[in-house]
């Protein structure tokens, strides 16, 4: 401590400057050992605890591959077979699988639940918001029921008469399947047996939300999804008690697409090249920020926007229209409507972040560009070049734009790589407004800094699993001030009562 604050005449200033002192990388191995310590002990003790294991037979997982329009990537083969691994043991899993925008992670997902199907057990997917459990719900929808399976959507907006079908079915075992918002986490949501929890989306959840969900069952399996690629330092910070899965292939077929930053008065341009792309025979999207007018905001909002658009610079094509106030239904129609290619053009709000696979599509414009953050982008981005033709993405920015949208602009425009693009969000917002700290369970740093000290943190990483791997690391008298450390640290939120 005298040491950082009050370092002696001989000291290195250029270490100091750059946090590369002896002294403080002893306080940053501190902070990072005990929250690697904290998260060790959580995955050993999800080790210990006996699960469900599962037998794989196919029953579902088989016609699903035979009915899907393409085959599985090397990659997504690989991630299954380690799903399938932890599916088989006597403990619960406890994986993070991530991928980038359109690498495939949903139909895996949908793998390993039919695998809990198989097995007589029921499956939870829960995502962060309804626009997104909606999005899984309208995916996984077809599918479950051409294998003449049930499944339900329960969110915040599930009421009255249809809630109370939803949460009798699902208590009596007739529901495969329910996808929906934390509404899945509250009382009342009865599962038959629970078999598997998939979570989407983690970092915008706190490590909270999956204890609920492992509570809802007999130490049900627990499968994370993102696709925010984290960059390394964080997911192991992040996801320390995870095992890591990666798809880091995209499937066959995909473009990279090109992306162009345009400002207000290019406009014109921009709806030239798009109508030019239409008369080819694609289609385009067109993204808005909001969905109505608030009398503080200038946007425009889309509904607005559609009407312009199918009255002015558009009038010779169709176009369609999808914001957050439509009825899940509606929204499928819509969807289907653009998928059939009976609209050229799909005026949206950022409903259309994930899930959407329409390979014809090849341009899309987003306007204010500069309102939405790096990971966003890069999902909306991810909805062309979904085929084999050469997509574009236009970013439309207001002539006020901040520093940091810039920025943000820039990274959009020079690369497509997630976790490049991952690695600029957190330099940009720097962890803690990245991961939304605050709310994802974590403890706070007070001197490290995950960019600057990944190295420090695997070493301590490594160090502390060694250590929550002894068995006398509980019970042993060596190691009594090691573990009053740790509580003092964690608190409750490491709910292992075995520590102490």
């Amino acid at each position: 401590m005298r040491e950082v604050h009050w370092p002696g005449g001989d000291a290195d200033l250029r270490a100091l400057e750059t946090g590369r002192d002896r002294a403080r990388r002893t306080l940053v191995y501190d902070e990072f050992f005990f929250l690697e310590l904290g998260l060790a002990l959580k995955r050993r003790g999800v080790v210990l605890e006996e699960g469900i294991p599962f037998a794989v037979s196919h029953r579902y997982t088989k016609p699903l591959a035979r009915m899907l329009p393409y085959t599985l990537t090397a990659a997504q083969r690989r991630v299954l077979g380690e799903i399938k691994q932890d599916l088989m043991a006597p403990h619960p899993m406890n994986r993070l699988v991530q991928g980038d925008v359109g690498s495939g992670k949903t139909i895996v997902a949908l793998m390993a639940a039919l695998v809990a199907i198989e097995n007589d057990t029921q499956v939870a997917v829960v995502a962060p918001t309804e626009i997104l459990a909606e999005q899984h719900y309208l995916q996984f929808h077809p599918w479950m029921q051409a294998l003449g399976l049930d499944v339900v959507l329960l969110s915040g907006s599930t009421k009255g008469a249809a809630k109370k079908a939803a949460l009798e079915k699902i208590a009596a075992g007739e529901v495969a399947m329910v996808v929906g918002t934390h509404a899945v986490l509250q009382k009342g949501v009865e599962f038959h047996r629970l078999g598997l929890g998939i979570v989407d989306e983690q970092h915008r959840f706190g490590v909270r939300q999956r204890s609920v969900l492992r509570k809802k069952g007999e130490n049900p399996h627990l499968l994370v999804m993102t696709a925010t690629p984290i960059p390394r330092t964080l997911s192991l910070t992040l996801y320390g008690d995870l095992a890591l899965s990666v798809i880091d292939e995209m499937p066959p077929g995909r473009t990279p697409v090109r992306t162009k930053v345009v400002t207000e008065n290019q406009r014109s341009r921009a709806y030239a090249f798009i109508k030019k792309e239409l008369a080819a025979g694609r289609q385009a999207y067109i993204v808005y920020p909001l969905v109505e007018e608030s009398e503080k905001s200038d946007l425009l909002a889309a509904s607005e926007g559609a009407e312009q658009l199918r009255n002015g610079v558009f009038a010779d094509f169709r176009v369609g229209l999808m914001h957050g106030r439509m009825k899940p239904e509606e929204k499928e129609a819509t969807m289907a409507a653009f998928k059939n290619r009976e609209l050229d053009v799909l005026v949206s709000t950022t409903v259309i972040e994930v899930g959407i696979d329409v390979p014809n599509a090849t341009v899309m414009m987003v306007e204010h560009a500069e309102r939405f953050g790096l990971a966003q982008l890069h999902q909306l981005r991810g909805r062309v070049g979904r085929g084999a033709e050469k997509s574009t993405c236009l970013l439309l920015r207001d002539f006020r734009c901040s520093e940091d949208g810039m920025k943000r602009l820039q990274v959009m425009a020079e690369t497509t790589d997630g976790f490049r693009i991952a690695e600029a969000d957190l330099e940009i917002r720097g962890p803690g407004e990245f991961l939304g700290t605050r709310q994802s369970g974590m403890p706070d740093f007070r001197v490290a800094n995950l960019l600057r000290d990944g190295r420090v943190l695997e070493e301590a990483r490594k160090d502390a699993f060694e250590l929550a791997n002894d068995p006398g690391f509980l019970t042993d008298d060596r190691y009594a001030e090691v573990r009053e450390e740790l509580l003092a640290r964690w608190g409750s939120r490491l709910e292992l009562a075995s520590v102490g």
